[in-house]
């Protein structure tokens, strides 16, 4: 910028008149400037010539001769036309009237940095009236203004720098007083050296002060020129000062060429350069924030001016370094990597001209054919093809074209998928059933599934790929009978939740034209598990999403259809793979939203949930131990009762999975740890001191860490060194005691002959029975300090009356968590002739809407049929209510149990005590099978409800049930209505 503003300065009509030879001789005599002209690397010119500084001090000698010459002919040009032109002190131009003359100035809005004395600085006026004031100023003789930094607005930040747009809109909208408060009070007094359209081009001279505003707009003030503060040139402070501001400036100059150009500039227009100007010279140039170089400005203190202007060059010193620094570790950088990709090239060329190395494209084939190689009888003929195709179009591609890669990629996936390589399976059915035992507890059926088809690959020699769907509540299991079934036939296992999966390209796998296409989810769990007849698991598959780019479901049927999937084709590879062998395992929460044609390729395996005795037996032998193991505790320091663990199952733990319980046990060992880590036990590896005995020579076992210990003789050690053996103690002679404070023995304190004595050991049993008898006191977790472990009971008891009240009939019901119990409420809301209607609540599905009308109608039937004089449903309307109402239900089986709560309030008798029903009814009173048998049989035991009713149709799914399951329930099967009824109603009377 400054260099421009010199360019255009230069032809300017203005001239600069050069000192008198004696004054100028005298400075050229004084040590700062002969200090600053070595700063420049250029020479003080002797009487009649001005000192310069030359910015060439870098450069070659030959350029530095030509620069002096070029300055001391222009020297003396300046010096002769100076003295024709009479007598001036000083090299700003001399003009009439003179700058000190102009008291009053049109100010100047300085947006980004302040105006310093004899520098350039061009400036946008965008205000055409304060425009053309400068113009018509300049016309007249009048070529000076006042330039003032503007100030920042309150309430921002002075460090963000604004956009200069943003400052030029805000400035230019201010006039007159507004204008004013945001100018600093002290800037300088400018000479307009040129105009050209909106740009005016400023050369500093001297500071001037603000004392009144005299006219608005353009915005005229009055101004008091300052001088610097006396000071004493021979001082030594100000002399050191100044000399380090000097040497300060050389040190950055010598690696910026802008700085360069400032000297050059500069030196033209100021005459004396003493200790003032330096300081301005110094805070001008640096890269420094506009308020610090307007408090540089504002100081009239000479010392202090140096001062502040030293700070400012020692940081754009250390920001100059720190930039050659950051340029040089790049520039190596990149020399250092082009240096080692030149010479790496050059190798590969001298090997290749010796033999020893092929190329890229070479290695790549010889590669690939290695790999399928050692599958080549088992690899398909259509496969074998492709890869040869391939291959002879991977020598012909240059190795920089895409199309190289995207073969390359294509290649390594062929080669890589085990063609025809199964892994051996085990059909051992008792060894099966051993495994499925240890994992899980119960689910016979899930067994007993998976028992049939091991033994009928064993009588075929052969497993032919099935999909079996395990479908329950959550936490039952499903995920880890997929990973004991691996187990048991000795198959890899992967698995891969397709739960929210809303893009085909997943499962099918992307067209290799895209960029970063990959197969589908099949094929790389083929190259993962490295067989061909691995077990996959594909979890949620009940929540399969739908996206815009396809239906995953429909992708899933060529995947799961034992007849397609044979010849099941990636869209990636584009050869077809033979999953025929594969063992799919789905798991699904509920079966009703998988799409039919997805639903009928699988054969699905219920799993109901747990009753409370099997979460007993699983919590007791599966949660139970495997948290107090990963907890660190051992079975001796703690003990949960039957009582606790019942209490939890059936207070907090309700829902058909075991997931919430292992919680809520892992949640009383964290509790039981914390406890026993504040009593100062702990359970780290056992450090231990054995002692061993021995008829031949006496040997003694430390502790790892004692027996590490170089300080610490060790009489073992020693007379293995002197070629003695150490003899291993019987089992039943070592002692083993456990590093704790008061049964610490170590070699220290038992010496040879001591242990070598029946003595010695008694005394180390009694050192046992001692820390037996320190032991901390076991933990004991019962029903009664349950609730300090785990919180208040979750759940209350489902059953809320003994005997229900008229119009309360109590039903069951099954949802995605497991069977559940809930009461069904009726009451009169209103009475009179005709009022008779039906009012539901309860947050009810349309179809349980439609139940409770059919249950209202057919409950008018009956009640004629047993009262015919009872008026009461023509003339009550009637509020029905399922409790827990912010939950949503819906489903058709809560019929008979409607029906039931209707004719209860009708006929006033309450409903038999301990009873509950299911089923739906029609309105000609038949009642229709219904679903989830195990889960409401479970649910009415948990509930203590003896008497069941299902449906007549419901018989065989409930004689399917394990006997632990229907022990203890009454139940009935029934076909109409009527037989509801009798049990319901009939029964309670001959009961009363």
């Amino acid at each position: 910028m400054l260099r421009a503003a010199a360019a255009a300065a230069a032809s300017f009509p203005v001239r600069f008149a050069a000192a008198p030879a004696v004054a100028v001789a005298e400075e050229v005599r004084s040590p700062l400037l002969r200090v600053f002209g070595t700063l420049r690397g250029g020479r003080s010119s002797v009487l009649g010539r001005r000192a310069r500084f030359c910015s060439s001090s870098s450069g070659s000698d030959s350029e530095a001769a030509a620069a002096a010459a070029a300055e001391a002919k222009a020297e003396d040009a300046v010096a002769a036309e100076g003295e024709a032109e009479g007598k001036a002190s000083s090299a700003i131009v001399s003009t009439n009237p003179r700058p000190e003359d102009f008291l009053s100035v049109i100010a100047l809005p300085l947006p980004h940095r302040p105006l310093f004395p004899g520098f350039y600085m061009p400036i946008y006026v965008k205000d055409q009236k304060l425009l053309q004031a400068l113009i018509e100023n300049r016309k007249r003789s009048i070529p000076y203004a006042g330039a003032f930094l503007v100030k920042d607005e309150e309430g921002t930040d002075p460090s963000i720098v604004a956009s200069p747009d943003s400052d030029n809109k805000s400035i230019d909208n201010l006039k007159g007083k507004e204008l004013l408060k945001r100018l600093h009070e002290i800037g300088t007094l400018a000479q307009i050296t040129s105009i050209q359209g909106d740009q005016v081009v400023l050369l500093g001279h001297r500071r001037l002060r603000i004392t009144e505003m005299v006219e608005e707009d353009p915005l005229t003030v009055k101004v008091d020129h300052l001088k610097e503060n006396t000071y004493n040139k021979d001082d030594d402070v100000i002399k050191a000062t100044s000399f380090e501001v000097i040497s300060t400036l050389r040190e950055v100059l010598k690696t910026s060429s802008l700085w360069k150009d400032h000297v050059q500039t500069y030196i033209q227009h100021v005459g004396d350069f003493n200790y003032p100007r330096l300081a301005d010279f110094g805070a001008a140039i640096s890269g420094a924030n506009k308020l610090l170089c307007q408090e540089v400005l504002e100081e009239l203190d000479v010392d202090k001016r140096l001062k502040l202007t030293l700070e400012l060059v020692k940081k754009d010193m250390e920001i100059s370094k720190l930039q050659q620094a950051i340029a040089k570790a790049i520039e190596e950088k990149i020399s250092g990597d082009q240096r080692r990709y030149l010479l790496n090239e050059q190798l590969k060329a001298i090997k290749k001209e010796l033999g020893l190395e092929t190329d890229d494209k070479t290695a790549l084939s010889a590669k690939f054919r290695e790999r399928i190689e050692a599958k080549k009888d088992k690899c398909p003929p259509h496969v074998l093809q492709v890869i040869e195709e391939e291959l002879t179009k991977l020598q012909l591609l240059e190795a920089s074209s895409s199309e190289f890669n995207v073969t390359r990629n294509y290649l390594d996936w062929l080669t890589v998928l085990p063609w025809g390589n199964y892994s051996d399976e085990n059909f051992d059915v008792h060894h099966a059933q051993q495994i499925l035992d240890e994992d899980h507890y119960g689910l016979s059926d899930v067994k007993e599934r998976i028992l049939e088809f091991i033994a009928v690959g064993k009588l075929r020699g052969t497993s032919q790929g099935k999909i079996i769907c395990l479908s329950g509540p959550p936490g039952v299991g499903k995920t880890s009978i997929g990973r004991s079934i691996a187990r048991a036939l000795n198959r890899q296992f992967y698995r891969f939740s397709v739960g929210g999966l809303a893009d085909v390209a997943e499962i099918k796998g992307h067209r290799r034209t895209y960029v970063g296409a990959m197969p589908g989810k099949m094929v790389q769990c083929l190259k993962s598990v490295g067989t061909a007849n691995p077990l996959v698991l594909i979890d949620e598959i009940d929540k399969l999403g739908r996206g815009h780019s396809g239906d995953p479901a429909s992708a899933l049927l060529e995947l799961l259809d034992p007849e397609q999937n044979i010849n099941f084709l990636d869209h990636y590879l584009d050869v077809p793979i033979d999953l025929s062998k594969v063992l799919f395992v789905c798991t699904a929460n509920v079966i009703d939203t998988i799409p039919n044609p997805l639903l009928d390729r699988m054969e699905i395996i219920s799993i109901a949930g747990y009753i409370t005795d099997e979460k007993m037996h699983i919590a007791r032998d599966y949660l139970e131990k495997n948290t107090r193991e990963a907890c660190g505790i051992k079975p001796e320091q703690v003990e949960v009762t039957d009582a606790a663990l019942l209490a939890l199952i059936e207070n907090y733990c309700r829902e058909a999975g075991v997931r919430n319980l292992q919680k809520q046990i892992e949640k009383i060992y964290r509790k039981i740890a914390l406890q026993l880590v504040r009593k100062g036990v702990s359970n780290e590896p056992a450090q231990v001191a054995v002692i061993a005995t021995s008829s031949e020579e006496p040997t003694i076992g430390g502790s790892p860490t004692i027996a590490k210990d170089d300080n610490m003789k060790n009489p073992a050690t020693e007379d293995a060194a002197m070629g003695n053996s150490i003899i291993d103690p019987a089992p039943e002679e070592a002692k083993e005691v456990p590093l704790t404070e008061e049964t610490l023995v170590t070699e220290t304190t038992l010496s040879m002959d001591k242990l070598s004595t029946p003595e010695g050991n008694k005394d180390t049993e009694e050192a046992k029975e001692d820390a037996a008898d320190k032991a901390v006191e076991k933990v004991l977790v019962d029903s009664s300090n349950l609730d300090d472990f785990v919180g208040k009971p979750v759940f209350q008891a489902e059953r809320i009356y003994e005997q229900t009240p008229v119009g309360v009939v109590m039903g069951l019901a099954w949802t995605a968590m497991g069977g559940s119990t809930l009461y069904i409420e009726t009451t009169k809301v209103e009475e009179g002739d005709g009022k008779g209607a039906l009012v539901m609540t309860g947050q009810l599905g349309d179809v349980m809407k439609e139940s409770a009308q059919i249950a209202h109608t057919v409950s008018r039937a009956i009640l004629r049929d047993k009262e015919p004089d009872n008026q009461f449903f023509a003339n009550s309307k009637l509020h029905l209510h399922v409790p827990a109402g912010a939950t949503p239900k819906d489903g058709p089986s809560a019929g008979c149990t409607m029906i039931t709560s209707m004719i209860s309030l009708a006929m006033g008798k309450p409903a038999r005590k301990d009873l509950a029903m299911t089923g739906e009814v029609t309105l000609t009173g038949r009642i229709l099978p219904i679903g989830g048998v195990k889960e409401k049989a479970i649910a009415a035991r948990r509930s203590s409800i003896k008497t069941i009713i299902f449906p007549s149709a419901n018989k065989r799914d409930f004689d399917e049930l394990a006997p632990n399951v229907k022990e203890g329930l009454e139940v009935h099967f029934v076909d109409t209505y009527s037989e509801i009824y009798e049990l319901a109603f009939q029964a309670e009377t001959e009961t009363s």
